[in-house]
């Protein structure tokens, strides 16, 4: 008797939870979308403001070589192990 009592209030509360989440995931995939086209928007205004002549902008500066061995640490030989 309990587990059939179990089994019917499961199957009503994932009917139930099934029904709202028809209601409200369409809902929420609108307001995420909304929030991306709104970022897109607002993105492409700033990347089409007028510039100024004559003027340069750098946006990116690459980073400076690394792993080099400086100067001051020597050179280094090749050698063959001799037995």
């Amino acid at each position: 008797m309990i587990l059939i009592r179990f089994l019917i209030i499961s199957i009503c509360i994932l009917y139930i939870l099934r029904a709202l989440v028809r209601i409200f995931l369409p809902m929420f995939f609108s307001s995420v979308v909304n929030k991306a086209q709104e970022q897109a928007r607002h993105q492409q205004n700033y990347q089409q403001q007028p510039r100024q002549d004559g003027r340069v902008r750098v946006d990116h500066v690459p980073a400076g070589k690394k792993g080099t061995v400086p100067d001051s640490e020597g050179e280094f030989v090749d050698y063959e192990e001799i037995k």
